[in-house]
């Protein structure tokens, strides 16, 4: 859903808001759950901030610079499956995944 510009923000702060555009070039806003790293790459796991929300979205982390990263879309379903399995138990016990 998100796309993979137009937001720069500090990710050590889980919970903060960040604004994506997604394809249509609409501005949506995700609360950001936490950053998961997996075989060497960082991952932010998001929830689309509405009280309705009820699917998580994970984008690749890509650094452009000391203060500048992009968000890319994944489509490798493997790779999904397992940074969402980190982060469900990561959190197990604290987040209702069902």
């Amino acid at each position: 859903m998100a796309d993979n510009r137009d937001f720069i923000e500090d990710t050590d702060n889980e919970g903060a808001i960040l604004t994506l555009t997604d394809d249509a070039g609409n501005e949506v806003e995700f609360e950001l759950l936490d950053v998961v790293e997996y075989e060497g790459n960082e991952y932010i796991v998001l929830i689309e901030n509405d009280e309705d929300a009820d699917e998580v979205v994970i984008l690749q982390i890509n650094q452009i610079d000391d203060e500048n990263e992009e968000y890319i879309s994944i489509d490798d379903e493997e790779i999904l499956q397992k940074v969402f399995e980190i982060f469900k138990d990561k959190y197990e016990g604290y987040i209702n995944f069902e």
